[in-house]
């Protein structure tokens, strides 16, 4: 099983495509599931397999009392391995295909407002590299609504700003064409001019973000720049790198933008996923309402 799931990988990596962190996220839960197998059921064989055994492990997670959404996950990676091995012809049938998955709770992401995201670009000051950088960074993530990925794995030919767009390579390796806006533009023009030179002094890379040693920026240090930066704008809620992801997509629905174009600009390859923010929306505006109408609340 140990070298079926070393097959399994390369295929996830080659052939579906998916990012490095959804891989090990897989991995690890197959890994679980491998030795849950070992060890009470004596099976090292992916042919002894069967569907009470796949049940009997998802039972012992029910007892652990994760989240539907970590068990879901689980779930999805043990379904995916035996389709795999079925496909593959490892096995004679795929045990996992009729085991429904939980439902999960629909909870809606964190959005800013636009005054939010306003005060957060304005906690940004001076003309030194890396404020110009962070500048270039949040104008650039939530102009354009990237993933933190996409943003961090941008290198510098995929900046087109005289034509005024940036090249993504999205999710299973697909690549999209994305407009910058003028205020993007303006700052990615400073960064690159100003910036970035002096960053890279002492280093090559063509990444196009890059830290205060010359290396390409970590998710981790862009993470912390963000929460720093949240706190230093009084910005009470969560914020991360999709948060702004997220308020970029609620943004334009609320601004008139119809939902295959929203799903365009996002990525998504089914457009269920991008109806998530007529959700947001309409939540946004309820907000706004019961917070301003003079007849929306009792005195």
């Amino acid at each position: 099983m140990k070298y079926l799931l070393k097959d399994y990988e390369y295929y996830l990596k080659r052939e579906k495509g998916l990012s490095e962190n959804t891989i090990m996220a897989y991995l690890r839960d197959l890994e679980q599931y491998r030795l849950f197998l070992e060890k009470y059921h004596d099976i090292s064989k992916v042919h002894r397999i069967e569907k009470k055994h796949v049940e009997a492990y998802l039972k012992t997670l029910k007892k652990k009392q994760l989240s539907t959404k970590s068990s879901s996950r689980k779930l999805t990676a043990i379904k995916g391995f035996h389709q795999f091995l079925y496909v593959e012809k490892e096995t004679n049938d795929n045990v996992a295909s009729e085991i429904e998955s939980p439902k999960t709770e629909k909870s809606l992401p964190q959005v800013l407002s636009v005054d939010e995201v306003i005060k957060l670009l304005e906690t940004i000051k001076g003309n030194d590299p890396l404020s110009l950088r962070n500048q270039a960074l949040l104008e650039l993530i939530y102009g354009s609504g990237l993933r933190v990925t996409e943003l961090l794995d941008l290198k510098t030919q995929d900046i087109h700003l005289t034509a005024g767009h940036v090249r993504v390579i999205g999710k299973g390796n697909k690549e999209r064409e994305l407009p910058l806006g003028e205020m993007s533009v303006i700052a990615l023009r400073q960064y690159l001019t100003k910036a970035r030179n002096e960053l890279t002094i002492n280093s090559v890379t063509d990444y196009l973000f890059v830290n205060q040693y010359g290396d390409r920026l970590s998710r981790q240090g862009f993470f912390k720049l963000l929460k720093k930066l949240a706190q230093k704008a009084g910005i009470d809620k969560e914020v991360s790198p999709h948060t702004l992801r997220h308020s970029f997509a609620t943004h334009l629905l609320e601004a008139g933008v119809d939902l295959r174009t929203l799903q365009s600009l996002l990525g998504h390859e089914d457009i269920q996923t991008t109806q998530i923010y007529t959700h947001i929306s309409q939540k946004h505006l309820k907000d706004v309402y019961l917070e301003t109408h003079p007849r929306a609340k009792e005195k």
